[in-house]
């Protein structure tokens, strides 16, 4: 892509103000703690004490909207303390140039840094940069810095404690995180009813499995509603793939076929029933139709084999689900135990045929789906459930754990360290923002124009260790300062607000923030800007140099940080190898875990499978977000084509359904084993890290080892329905690899 057209798709990018769903209720109590603040400096210290306190008040409430699963009053009361220590410390050596610019310098460079702990650390990192930058200027003596300290951190007590005081939707993030899970399940069986080798964006799942790690306070009163169903999620995606695809036995057309598309659209039907009830914390209503289509007994007579084993295995886990699903009165904790609730809604999701067939792992879990509950069909009217195992306690899964703040800051740590090397993206951001910081900060200094600091403060808000995100917000900052401080400056010239009238108008701006944050970086920016006029308003600033001072200053802070990335970049384009390296490595290892299951039977919970298919996801989705970066970059191909990223990506995509099918039927423990499956498992793990290190040496990979495994079949092949035509489809999945990455190599 060239830079031209790369400029213009981050600019259109930048100023996109797109449809999302407003919390007007948060924002209004966001805003509430705001006007607290405010009001309470105003009336007791003055206006410089309540500008200092309001920007404590109004970081603290923007952390509080990051997208973190950590509670929120503690994310304010970082976001506070952070910014008052920043604040204090910045105005002690702030009557020195030469140490309050190192200062700067070392604060900035550990807030590039600090997003190796993740996005949320990054932006409040670098929004306590750019926000003690105007804080440090309004301080007097050490005693009234201490004081503006003080308040800045009360501005984040405030706010923590106005979210514990007026809770709005408790467990909302973790709540949507399972409920689109659920729902992605749901959709992925819709789409298996047209094409029974669709894809699956394991994505939900892996956000509501982030969701579902608690700190020691949040197991003690995390819903039980929101235990056990995404781990059921988790079983029933290869168990709806292992149904639908013919690879397993059920043909294209026919009466087997038209069976499994009714099942999908069943449990399609029961899975956004019980994504409605957790998401809004409901009983399950759930639809007589799919009930029914569930009931039914004809499945036994029309599939057969590993199709009706599937079948039947579906059937159990979705009456887990709606079991799991239903809300109690009390909260769960670690040791909790769940079993039938009296009075509870489950619906009958298990059918007649299901308890009464006798032998085979499948039939009694089927037979065992939600025992004993009772549910509510559309007339009213109470049924009962399947009449196999009638309500057994089982007890719910230990809570993923979260480290408390005390203990994530040597995490923090170590995950910073470890990007202390020449080819991290995260380190040339920590150097690129420390210098544009400070060149900022010089600059502003010496230009003829009050309010210096916000060319750095601009150039801190809008870089990002990636080039679309700095470049799109570099526009929609300049943009939105433009029409914000224009917007300001009629409202000041024609209404001459006094001290307390501008301080309402600041809150009732911030309001508007909060309220469309969400929407883009550009519609929140035009109420930030207009919320710093407002209140530096108050101590009766010029507007006409406000003005000036903010449209010109920002304009230099953002071409200083598209500057910089042009100079120093951090491009994804050149790295497509490597992480294409690293998916195909890790899902070589997980397929190799699953076939060695086939030799050394353990059951379906295999702690190595479990966690090599957690590392194939992370690949995986490392890829595809290297892939987006990379598609916006203006830089010059360099080994890969867009043809051959997708067929790369639809060739991996299939290897890993390949083994998620494999997956799907492993034997249970006990099963008699399967020899040659040893050696197929080590073929595919060595076959997949030879290859991957040729990926990333730039060669085409080859596959004979595993190719002369899979051929050697072909006379006296396993006994096992799957595990030959599984090796088959393994290897066509790697062929394609090869002719992707043979295309992209050829001379064009």
């Amino acid at each position: 892509m060239s830079w031209l057209r790369a400029l213009k798709e981050t600019a259109r990018s930048g100023l996109t103000v797109e449809r999302r769903r407003l919390d007007p209720v948060i924002a209004a109590r966001a805003a509430l703690g705001l006007a607290l603040v405010v009001g309470f400096s105003l009336a007791v210290f003055g206006p410089a004490v309540a500008a200092s306190s309001a920007f404590g008040a109004f970081q603290a409430a923007i952390a509080t909207f990051q997208r973190s699963w950590r509670p929120r009053p503690t994310l304010a009361m970082a976001s506070g303390a952070s910014l008052a220590v920043s604040t204090f410390v910045g105005y002690l050596v702030g009557a020195h140039e030469g140490l309050f610019l190192a200062l700067l310098l070392l604060w900035t460079f550990l807030s590039g840094l600090a997003w190796a702990a993740g996005p949320t650390a990054g932006i409040i990192a670098s929004s306590n940069v750019a926000i003690m930058l105007v804080t440090v200027t309004l301080p007097t003596s050490v005693a009234t810095a201490a004081g503006h300290a003080a308040m800045i951190f009360a501005g984040g007590v405030v706010q923590a404690a106005l979210v514990v005081l007026l809770p709005v939707r408790r467990w909302g993030a973790q709540r949507d995180a399972l409920a689109d899970a659920l729902a992605a399940e749901a959709d992925y069986a819709r789409r298996l009813r047209h094409d029974p080798v669709a894809p699956f964006d394991p994505l939900p799942l892996m956000t509501a499995r982030n969701a579902a790690a608690v700190t020691p306070g949040q197991a003690r009163r995390r819903p039980s509603e929101l235990h056990g169903a995404r781990g059921l999620a988790e079983r029933i995606r290869p168990v709806l793939a292992s149904l639908a695809d013919p690879a397993v036995g059920v043909p294209e057309e026919g009466p087997a076929r038209a069976r499994v598309r009714e099942l999908l659209a069943a449990a399609a039907a029961v899975l956004d029933a019980a994504a409605h009830a957790i998401r809004h914390g409901e009983p399950v209503v759930l639809p007589p139709p799919a009930v029914a289509a569930l009931r039914t007994p004809d499945t036994g007579a029309i599939l057969h084999g590993p199709s009706r084993r599937a079948a039947l295995r579906l059937v159990a886990l979705l009456g887990d689900v709606v079991e799991t699903a239903e809300p109690r009165t009390e909260t769960s904790g670690p040791d909790a135990e769940t079993g039938p609730v009296a009075g509870g809604a489950a619906g009958p999701v298990a059918g007649g045929e299901a308890g009464g067939e006798a032998g085979g792992q499948a039939d009694a879990e089927a037979g065992a789906v939600a025992g004993g509950k009772a549910g509510t069909d559309a007339g009213g009217q109470a049924g009962t459930v399947a009449d196999g195992v009638a309500g057994g306690v089982r007890p719910l899964p230990l809570a993923r754990s979260r480290p408390t703040l005390l203990r994530l800051a040597p995490i923090v740590v170590a995950k910073a360290r470890a990007e202390l090397r020449r080819d991290s993206p995260i380190l040339r951001h920590a150097i690129r923002v420390s210098a544009v910081t400070a060149a900022g900060y010089l600059l502003g200094a010496v230009l003829p124009f009050g309010h210096g600091y916000w060319a750095p403060m601009a150039s801190v808000m809008v870089m990002r260790p990636d080039f679309s995100q700095t470049y799109a917000r570099s526009v929609a900052r300049f943009g939105g300062t433009l029409v914000g401080v224009a917007l300001a400056t009629a409202v000041v010239q024609s209404a001459h607000p006094g001290t307390y009238l501008s301080a309402g108008l600041a809150v009732l701006c911030a309001f508007a923030m909060y309220l469309l944050m969400r929407t883009g970086y550009a519609a929140g920016q035009v109420f930030v800007a207009a919320y710093v006029v407002f209140l530096l308003g108050m101590e009766g600033v010029g507007v006409t140099q406000t003005v000036r001072d903010r449209v010109i200053l920002t304009l230099i802070g953002g071409l200083l940080a598209m500057l910089a990335y042009a100079v120093y970049p951090a491009w994804e384009t050149p790295r497509l190898r490597g992480r294409l390296a690293d998916w195909l490595a890790s899902v070589g290892r997980y397929a190799a875990a699953v076939t060695a299951r086939y030799a050394d039977p353990a059951g379906p919970a295999s702690p190595d499978v479990r966690e090599a298919l957690l590392n194939t996801r992370a690949a995986r989705v490392a890829w595809q977000e290297a892939v987006e970066r990379a598609t916006h970059e203006p830089v010059r191909h360099r080994g890969l084509s867009h043809a051959a990223v997708e067929q790369a990506d639809h060739a991996l995509a299939e290897f890993g359904r390949v083994a998620m099918l494999m997956e799907a039927h492993l034997p249970e423990r006990g099963a008699p084993p399967v020899p040659a499956a040893a050696a197929l498992a080590e073929s595919l793990r060595r076959a997949t890290e030879r290859g991957a290190k040729e990926v990333r040496e730039r060669r085409a990979p080859q596959w004979d080892d595993l190719r002369e495994t899979v051929d050697g079949w072909s006379d006296d092949p396993p006994d096992h329905f799957l595990l030959h035509k599984g090796a088959v489809l393994l290897l066509q999945a790697l062929d394609e690899v090869t002719t992707a990455l043979t295309d992209s190599r050829r001379p064009r």
